[in-house]
């Protein structure tokens, strides 16, 4: 399977650099049909991307800024949105300026294409594959699967432990990494909670006895759930004054693998600081970041409640 990525990996890479630093180099990539990168600069009236490139100007048609702008699938703001940022596409040519010279016309289209056919239509349910966050809903996060083609990451798919919005774990432009979970009508969606690790590969990490970092994700009248690790929440007593959201320090009381429980106590809480940058999520930590699932456990073996997903369907 020919490998794709998403925009914005090429562009500083050595073999990127080689092709569009000189004419030559522009005109052997269009005779072996690469697919480039460079940074969209304009976006002109007539919805044209041009592109910055360094032996001279590239040029991407409105009709080729991406698959569907000419059939009126795709809307404008595909194009408008990738000024400033890296766009990948094939030189199709070359042709003259009003000044004497000449700029290079190339094709985010025609890469999509290639991406779609070479790539995207032969993935399966279970394949691990990288991805950048684009855009996040309340409903899941968009992201860049190779060449700007979109798929979605669910909100139930993003961990086990739950969270109240993408943006508890994902920034825009952000790398990660996700499973096929679904390939309907052109549409794929993935989910990264498999990848994050299982109960007992989660809870390793901790020891009884230890008073560690959590985040209070929501207050029951039997108790507060306190994540430790996107896949992994323990139970905490009562306490007055917590609130979802709030960062808490927390005693590890024991740990349960036969009912997959962590008990804790929450020694404090507070918030982001007054004045303070708000919390940003850190990358997420993979335990998977390659190859296929056929089915996964997250619970430990011989636990009563068994939580699984079986992509080989």
């Amino acid at each position: 399977m020919t490998k794709f990525y998403p925009e914005g990996a090429l562009i500083d890479t050595p073999r990127n650099q080689a092709y569009i630093r000189t004419a030559a180099g522009l005109a052997e990539a269009a005779l072996e049909g690469c697919v480039l990168e460079g940074r969209a600069v304009l976006c002109d009236a007539e919805h044209n991307l041009h592109i910055e490139l360094p032996c001279m100007e590239g040029i991407i048609p409105y009709e080729d800024g991406a698959v569907g702008i000419a059939e009126g699938t795709t809307r404008d703001i595909a194009l408008i949105s990738r000024v400033s940022k890296p766009v990948c596409f094939t030189v199709k040519g070359f042709e003259p300026t009003a000044d004497g010279g000449r700029r290079a016309v190339l094709s985010r289209r025609e890469a999509q294409e290639r991406c779609r056919y070479e790539y995207i239509e032969e993935l399966r349910r279970g394949d691990v594959i990288p991805a950048r966050i684009t855009r996040l809903e309340t409903f899941g996060a968009f992201c860049d699967i190779g060449c700007g083609l979109p798929a979605l990451i669910p909100i139930a798919s993003i961990s086990v432990s739950r969270i109240s919005h993408p943006s508890d774990r994902f920034v825009p432009g952000m790398d990660v990494f996700g499973a096929v979970s679904s390939l309907e009508n052109g549409r794929i969606c993935l989910s990264q909670r498999e990848l994050l690790g299982t109960w007992e590969e989660n809870a390793a990490l901790f020891k009884q006895g230890e008073t560690v970092a959590g985040v209070i994700r929501s207050v029951e009248d039997y108790g507060i759930f306190v994540e430790l690790t996107p896949n992994l929440a323990g139970l905490a007593e009562s306490r007055e004054g917590v609130r979802a959201g709030q960062r808490a320090g927390v005693y590890i009381k024991s740990i349960l693998p036969e009912k997959m429980k962590m008990k804790l106590i929450i020694i404090d809480a507070s918030d982001d600081p007054p004045g303070g940058s708000p919390y940003e999520p850190s990358p997420p930590r993979y335990f998977i970041s390659e190859g296929h699932l056929d089915r996964w456990v997250y619970s430990p073996e011989g636990c009563g409640r068994v939580i699984e997903t079986v992509f080989d369907v």
